[in-house]
């Protein structure tokens, strides 16, 4: 089938934003960046991805403008609450064998995730032998994340999530309001490595305890997929765990005899023995 103008577009400027700026989007799924191309294309001004591309060849200038639109930064804290209550019930009484900790949090967007993940280790008492990692490949997101600054009017949803993940505390305990934004204490990111980390290019994290990377799998065409899984497993330790997203899934990936259904319904697993 001939592919149409659009498409030969689409396939030129993602080349291009590779070969220029070492930023590989080419499998991602199409139809996911095709919707956010068209997005970014009407709101950026540009009259095709034709034009876009010269201007991102051009203009440096374009490039973190452009990957704000082809990285999602939609989450919200304890998003999915049934799934940190699994943590915390289920993953966390065999994390507190260990005297350290490792917890990656990939893709971590503006950093919700990561601060639901510290709040919840603090309330287990574990916050002061886990490292974090949090990565993403967007350094926007990676500023925003190590800020720690959200809407106040996102808090009453974070507030009922944490709630429904079994808390025993007030999310209040964790920011303070000022000017219409929720500060969050910097003693959550203590213990945090940001980093800019690529899971289409780049390597493990190793020896990690628990990776955490939910809804960025669904972005990845199945090759993809593949590759990120295949890094989670080589970075696990030996019965590490890992969460993915309520949408995601290993069944189909060539990794997934690499692990074990530790809590199915919410997406959790354990690397198996070597």
């Amino acid at each position: 089938m001939q592919a149409g103008v659009e498409d030969i577009e689409i396939q030129l400027l993602l080349e291009a934003l590779y070969q220029r700026y070492h930023y590989d989007f080419r499998h991602y799924a199409r139809a996911s960046i095709k919707r956010r191309l068209v997005q970014a294309r009407g709101q950026l001004g540009f009259a095709s991805f034709s034009a876009m591309q010269d201007h991102l060849l051009h203009d440096p200038a374009t490039l973190p403008r452009l990957l704000n639109y082809l990285t999602v930064q939609v989450s919200e804290m304890f998003r999915d609450p049934s799934y940190f209550r699994a943590l915390r019930e289920k993953v966390i009484p065999h994390l507190r064998t260990y005297p350290s900790l490792k917890v990656w949090v990939a893709g971590c967007s503006n950093g919700e995730e990561l601060y639901s993940l510290s709040i919840l280790f603090r309330e287990e008492g574990l916050d002061q032998r886990t490292l974090f990692y949090a990565t993403d490949i967007n350094p926007d997101a990676l500023q925003a994340a190590e800020a720690g600054v959200y809407p106040l009017d996102q808090i009453r949803k974070f507030t009922e999530n944490h709630q429904q993940s079994g808390s025993r505390s007030s999310l209040s305990d964790y920011y303070t309001a000022d000017y219409g934004r929720a500060v969050f204490d910097k003693g959550l990111r203590s213990q945090v490595v940001f980093s800019d980390h690529s899971l289409v290019t780049d390597a493990v994290f190793a020896e990690m305890h628990l990776i955490s990377c939910r809804n960025v799998l669904i972005y990845f065409d199945r090759d993809l997929q593949d590759r990120a899984l295949g890094l989670f497993r080589d970075s696990l330790t030996r019965k590490g765990f890992l969460g993915l997203g309520s949408k995601e899934s290993l069944r189909f990936s060539s990794h997934a005899p690499s692990f074990a259904d530790f809590v199915r319904e919410e997406k959790i697993y354990q690397r198996r023995e070597p």
